[in-house]
């Protein structure tokens, strides 16, 4: 593939009737209209690394990507709620710029603030600092799982969580060499290493080791820590996510990735035909605007296939 290195990876997001695919440098989205017809639009990607060299270091590349993809994902999600809407149901980008304010304070409240409050109440009856902080961890991560469960069943997220199987399904596909066509594309797993529902599993479970470094503080400072250590631990799971995608055929690797795999089994369910063309036309749109993409020519894989989960 001209011009693309072997460091460089596809990822993407599913949105509302649709799926946005991002390459190194460009990201585009598609989206199904209420009247069938596709909606595809395409942009480039203005990353603050691309400036200063020290911000693709480890440890501050992740924070900067998560930044990066926390912007554009709230642009799919504007673009999507819109062109998926009926005429009279299309939001302002600030009603949309709130509602995502409103969704980043009430994700914090939940999975940070009220686990630092509960693990602060039993602290007298556990002793343990250390314990006292494993058993946060634990039950923010079933918090985590309880929630992905509960919204599953909406009928709405389950068909974000059909789109999110397309988008899963596509790369996979191309990183096998594979036609991108559906009949092909729908042969390929919903599970995939590098799926975000992975970033945020393992973001969980660092919490407890990093969260440990802090002790047992009074409540004001056990809240502000969890806080102040989110691009700290945001880096780190970047990195672990990395880590996997590279030396995903190694037993070891493979093993501490099974259950961020397993959890895509909720957060992915298997897509309609219309729904995997709505991904395809999306990545193709990323491979056109890269240059790489000739009509009806075979894309090249820029890294190994993702075995299919045993």
């Amino acid at each position: 593939m001209a011009g693309v290195s072997r460091e460089h990876y596809y990822g993407g997001q599913a949105v509302l009737e649709g799926v946005m695919m991002r390459g190194r440098d460009q990201w585009a989205i598609a989206v199904r209209r209420p009247d069938g017809d596709l909606h595809l639009e395409g942009h480039d990607i203005d990353s603050i690394a691309k400036r200063y060299r020290v911000l693709r270091w480890p440890g501050l590349r992740g924070v900067i990507a998560l930044g990066q993809a926390l912007s554009i994902g709230i642009k799919a999600l504007t673009i999507s709620a819109n062109q998926s809407a009926e005429e009279g149901e299309k939001l302002t980008p600030r009603q949309m710029a709130f509602s995502m304010v409103i969704a980043l304070v009430v994700f914090i409240g939940v999975f940070i603030v009220f686990p630092a409050v509960a693990s602060n109440f039993a602290r007298d009856q556990v002793g343990s600092g250390i314990l006292l902080n494993v058993a946060e961890g634990i039950f923010r991560v079933l918090l985590f799982l309880g929630y992905l469960a509960l919204i599953g069943r909406m009928k709405e997220i389950r068909r974000v969580f059909e789109y999110h199987g397309a988008e899963h399904k596509t790369i996979a596909a191309y990183e096998d060499d594979a036609p991108l066509d559906p009949g092909s594309v729908d042969r390929y797993s919903t599970l995939h290493v590098r799926c975000g529902t992975n970033f945020l599993l393992i973001v969980m479970i660092l919490t407890i080791f990093v969260f440990a470094f802090f002790g047992t503080p009074g409540l004001p400072w056990r809240i502000g820590s969890r806080i102040l250590a989110i691009p700290i631990i945001a880096g780190l799971a970047f990195e672990a996510l990395r880590l996997g995608a590279r030396y995903q055929s190694s037993p070891v690797m493979r093993a501490l990735m099974t259950p961020g795999l397993w959890l895509q089994k909720i957060t992915t369910k298997p897509p309609a035909t219309d729904q995997i063309e709505v991904a395809i036309a999306a990545f193709r749109q990323v491979r056109r605007m890269e240059g790489a993409e000739a009509e009806g020519a075979p894309a090249e894989s820029p890294a190994p296939p993702v075995p299919e989960p045993d």
